[in-house]
């Protein structure tokens, strides 16, 4: 590869992570021909963008970014390296595990993921990056929790209107036997 091909695959590689605030770094070691080609049809699919690079160019375009934000990224950088990139934070962990479901295998590995900042390390963090919410989630949660105190008033309104409907039928029961 020469110097000029480098410099262009380190300038795609920071438009992505410009591009997106979320992408997983995994390692597709061992898996088969077939199995790569079903996997980036899965991410294609569900809208995920697959891209396997060199680590140095990896490490080099994030550094060209923001050498302090992506510091924790640095030491997943090791083997064979595929990025799953997504506007959605966990739909790359649903396709890994569903991709490990099928295939009954361990691959592909998750080194690390970047999420908003954030840098989950490790294998062991797929469960929690499953149960992540997106933002329109969070967005809906927020909506509901805010509309929850107005239908309590107005539900307790119409309550009070069938309870003083009630007390008033009940006098008139009351007087109606007294004469």
């Amino acid at each position: 590869m020469t110097k000029d091909q480098k410099n262009e695959v380190i300038e795609v590689l920071k438009d992505k992570f410009n591009q997106y605030n979320n992408f997983y770094v995994t390692n597709t070691e061992s898996l088969s021909v077939a199995q790569i080609s079903k996997l980036r049809r899965i991410c294609f699919d569900k809208k995920v963008e697959m891209k396997v690079a060199k680590n140095t160019l990896i490490r080099k375009a994030l550094e060209g970014l923001d050498n302090n934000r992506f510091s924790g990224v640095y030491e997943s950088l090791n083997g064979v390296t595929a990025l799953l990139f997504s506007e959605n934070a966990k739909e790359p962990a649903m396709i890994i595990t569903s991709f490990r479901k099928d295939a009954n295998s361990e691959k592909p590995v998750l080194k690390a993921a970047f999420i908003d900042g954030d840098v989950y390390e490790g294998n062991d963090q797929l469960k929690a990056l499953i149960s992540l919410k997106s933002k329109h989630d969070l967005i809906g949660e927020i909506i509901g929790l805010l509309q929850s105190p107005a239908k309590n008033v107005i539900s307790g309104l119409n309550a009070g209107n069938k309870l003083a409907g009630l007390i008033k039928a009940l006098e008139s029961r009351a007087e109606a036997a007294a004469n």
